[in-house]
C-alpha cells in the first residue's frame, strides 16, 4: 500500500535575522509530521563514550534522521545537543541506514521541540504526544 505524501515549504527568519528554510512532509501513518530541517547537533554517548557533531535531515516531535560524523550503532542510547536551541534530549538510536551508515534514525524518549521550530506542525502538541504513548 502506497501513503500519500503532502509536502509544505516553509521560511522562517530567526530573531537574529538568520533564514531557516524547512519542508514539511506529511505521511499519515506517522506519530508526528516530519519536517526537513538541517540544524548542528551533538551526540554523546549515554551507553558508551561518544562525543560527535553531525547535523539533522529530518526531524519530528519523536525524533530525527541525522547525519553523525562518525557511524552510530542501533540500541545505541545517545543525548541529542541541539545547538541552535542549546535543548538537549536523550535519544535511541533505532535505525542505521546500510548502505550509509553515518545516516542514523533517533527515537527521542520523551517527544518534544527541541529542534527550533517556531511554528511547529499541527499535529505537534507535546502534552497530548505524552498522553498518547
Amino acid at each position: 500500500m502506497t501513503v500519500p505524501l503532502r509536502h509544505m515549504s516553509v521560511i522562517l527568519q530567526s530573531i537574529g535575522g538568520s533564514v531557516m528554510t524547512f519542508k514539511a512532509v506529511v505521511r499519515e501513518s506517522r506519530r508526528s509530521t516530519r519536517v526537513r530541517l538541517q540544524v548542528r547537533i551533538e551526540a554523546l554517548g549515554m551507553s558508551e563514550p561518544l562525543t560527535c557533531g553531525g547535523e539533522t535531515l529530518v526531524v519530528n516531535l519523536h525524533g530525527a534522521l541525522i547525519l553523525s560524523a562518525v557511524a552510530l550503532r542501533v540500541g545505541m542510547k545517545i543525548c541529542i545537543h541541539v545547538l541552535l536551541t542549546d535543548k538537549r534530549a536523550i535519544a535511541d538510536v533505532v535505525y542505521v541506514d546500510p548502505e550509509q551508515p553515518r545516516h542514523c534514525g533517533i527515537n527521542l524518549e520523551k517527544p518534544e521541540n527541541i529542534w527550533g521550530l517556531p511554528s511547529p506542525p499541527d499535529d505537534w502538541h507535546e502534552g497530548d504526544a505524552e498522553r498518547a504513548l
